[in-house]
């Protein structure tokens, strides 16, 4: 006989999708935390498991989003069709100036 440990009422689960879904931010999983009385890991668990939760992007300092070194060598690579793997030694910056310039 297998008991389950329900954190979570259907209730709860439904007032936790229909807010995030509202404005799926980090201060919204913060007040469903203070509102049902969980820690802020446990709604963001639930919200995962309930295939609701998104993940932050990541942004710079300007506000764009992050892009990697790994990221700008393959739009070179896909731009000539063929590999170029020593790239991955240049500078962020000048693989990015490079992207910027393809045409």
């Amino acid at each position: 006989m297998t008991t389950e440990n329900k954190n979570y009422s259907k209730e709860q689960e439904a007032q936790m999708i229909a807010e995030y879904k509202i404005e799926p931010t980090r201060s919204t999983v913060d007040k469903i935390a203070v509102d049902l009385g969980k820690s802020v890991k446990s709604v963001i668990a639930k919200l995962v498991t309930l295939k609701v939760y998104q993940k932050a992007v990541k942004t710079t300092k300007a506000g764009k989003p992050v892009v990697t070194k790994s990221e700008l060598v393959s739009k070179i690579n896909s731009h000539f069709g063929f590999e170029m793997p020593s790239l991955t030694k240049a500078t962020k910056d000048d693989l990015q100036n490079l992207v910027d310039n393809l045409g």
